[in-house]
């Protein structure tokens, strides 16, 4: 399995992004695709995770702004991003994995229950 994450870019504050994330190799029932961000100096941080048969669930920090959706016909993941801040700037990750070891989307806001990365795409936003 391998993951192309594309769509990043410059904005303004407020404005809207669409990331992409194709998945390559297989197609699987079973998922978890998780998004994550990382800014210079800090840690790679949860963002949001949707698994197969539940509802996305997301961090508290992007709440009402993000949204995961999935294209199951093209077997690409999206992150929408809507009134974007300036502390939205990072490179932005997605990660997969189809062992679904825990029904709490929680468990999959860690980024070692990830096996597979794709290569992060980097999103400023200016104020």
């Amino acid at each position: 399995v391998q993951l192309q994450a594309s769509g990043g870019g410059l904005v303004q504050a407020g404005g809207s992004l669409r990331l992409s994330c194709a998945v390559s190799g297989r197609t699987f029932n079973v998922f978890v695709m998780g998004w994550f961000r990382q800014a210079p100096g800090k840690e790679r941080e949860f963002v949001g995770v949707r698994k197969s048969g539940d509802i996305p669930y997301y961090a508290d920090s992007v709440k009402g702004r993000f949204t995961i959706s999935r294209d199951s016909a093209n077997n690409t993941f999206y992150l929408r991003m809507n009134n974007l801040k300036p502390e939205d700037t990072a490179v932005y990750y997605c990660g997969f994995t189809n062992r679904l070891l825990s029904g709490s989307p929680y468990y999959y806001s860690s980024p070692a229950r990830y096996n597979v990365w794709g290569q992060g795409t980097l999103v400023t936003v200016s104020s």
